[in-house]
């Protein structure tokens, strides 16, 4: 069977709120047939912007090498890139010395600035990967995050009188629970002990805007890939001394002033850390989402409401499903994105992804979400719920999200409970397939000739 794909479309609930691209796209089910794809793995990574897409296609055009090109399209790149750097520096509130790095995403943005920190970092336990692993290369501790957040804060506190710690690493938004901390009280705790604070704000940004020079943060990490702009570009925001006094994350091109035959001076941040060609199109792409996003993401704005009013009806259709627990880690806290983690007694995480996307067109995540300390946590070390593993299903909320994927999500949920899947699964590789799958998972193949071979001796 061959996919047709679908060309880029608007399929969101507000006229307001801009389009993604392939809102409306088919795909094909085991069962025959196919059915309108229903996103809801928005946390992982999130489609174009429909303006984003079109605005890289703008660009393409005029792709040359960038900061010492005399070409024409050279020196409109150049101008490109760098009023990336600043658009990406105002939507995320920028202090005028503060310095903006391209990186390739999150997990690269924090692995740069884990080179440059004179000291100890502390963590909590919530963290994502990408905000836990790079601190082991130094002095980190972490910390239980208590069962509320008063209790979590208090600790903090504590932790942070203990010994000198330099950084205090927060996530903004967990990706496993959507909940948020009071950024500001953080950051108060931290000053107060003479920490400074980096915030990965990889799910955080999505959904609500956030300012460094409002917060108070240091140094704010994102990706582009789930802001909109999926063109492989990150970004590391936030104060400049420790920044030029770190080693080159990347020694090459670009990061030197001089070099000598035994020696070199490097450049100061940002450039000093963006060695090589600079992913230009990923820049232009995340800038141009900055643009788009800035107006919807306020605290009245129309993105606000669509997801508020998504979650709540999320929750409350689940709520009703036997044998369904949600995961929160402070249940109490009412500041949240959207998204949600649930686990389904008797029933793997894994069986039951795999069932809603080949049966119903539905593509959420399963499985510890790259935050394994805390789904150890939180499932309780498995059991009945989640089939024994420390494994969940995470359902994620953004701008092309539409009441009718809530709702295909839960009906699709509660016929799986109360009257099973209509096809057979089993696990191949560690994954849940549909066995058989009649699906063509490869519709890129179509049509598509082999390499030619290549002449003997070259």
């Amino acid at each position: 069977m061959t996919l047709a794909l679908s060309r880029p479309g608007t399929h969101v609930d507000t006229p307001a709120l801009p389009s993604v691209v392939g809102a409306d796209l088919p795909v094909p089910l085991v069962t025959g047939g196919t059915a309108r794809y229903a996103n809801l793995d928005y946390a992982a990574s999130a489609p174009a912007l429909t303006s984003v897409a079109e605005h890289v296609a703008e660009v393409l055009p005029y792709y040359a090498s960038v900061h010492r090109g005399a070409g024409y399209a050279s020196q409109v790149c150049t101008g490109l890139l760098e009023r990336a750097r600043e658009t990406v520096g105002e939507f995320l509130g920028a202090r005028p010395d503060d310095t903006v790095v391209f990186t390739r995403n999150t997990t690269d943005a924090l692995n740069l600035l884990a080179r440059a920190v004179p000291g100890t970092v502390l963590s909590l336990d919530i963290e994502h990967h990408a905000n836990l692993l790079p601190w082991r290369c130094r002095g980190h501790r972490t910390l239980r995050a208590a069962d509320t957040v008063e209790k979590t804060l208090t600790d903090l506190a504590t932790a942070l009188a203990v010994e000198p710690i330099a950084l205090l690493a927060v996530t903004g938004a967990s990706n496993v629970t959507g909940e948020v901390l009071p950024l500001r009280r953080v950051v108060e705790l931290a000053h107060a002990a003479g920490a400074r604070v980096v915030l990965d704000a990889a799910q955080l940004a999505p959904h609500r805007r956030v300012s460094l020079a409002e917060t108070g943060v240091d140094y704010l990490a994102l990706s582009g890939h789930k802001l909109y702009a999926p063109y492989g570009a990150g970004v590391l925001v936030g104060r400049r001394d420790w920044l030029d006094l770190a080693p080159p994350h990347l020694p090459g091109g670009g990061a030197v002033r001089t070099v000598g035959p035994r020696s070199e001076v490097w450049a100061p941040a940002p450039h000093r850390h963006e060695g090589g060609t600079p992913n230009l199109l990923g820049a232009v792409a995340l800038a141009r989402a900055c643009r788009e996003l800035a107006p919807v993401l306020g605290e009245d704005g129309p993105a606000r409401e669509h997801e508020r009013a998504l979650l709540a009806r999320l929750e409350e259709g689940l709520s009703s499903v036997p044998g369904l627990r949600t995961l929160r880690i402070w249940p109490e806290s009412e500041d949240r994105i959207a998204v949600l983690s649930f686990v389904l007694d008797n029933y793997p995480a894994g069986y039951v992804a795999a069932y809603l996307s080949a049966e119903h067109g539905i593509g959420v995540r399963d499985g510890k979400f790259c935050a394994h300390p805390l789904l150890r946590r939180l499932c309780g070390g498995g059991g009945a719920w989640s089939g024994g593993e420390d494994s969940a299903l995470r359902a994620s909320i953004g701008l092309g999200t539409t009441a009718e994927d809530v709702d295909r999500l839960v009906e699709a949920v509660r016929a799986l409970v109360t009257s099973g899947a209509r096809w057979t699964y089993a696990q191949a590789d560690g994954r849940w397939t549909p066995t058989p799958d009649p699906r063509d998972l490869d519709p890129f193949a179509v049509g598509v000739a082999p390499l030619a071979p290549r002449p003997c001796g070259e």
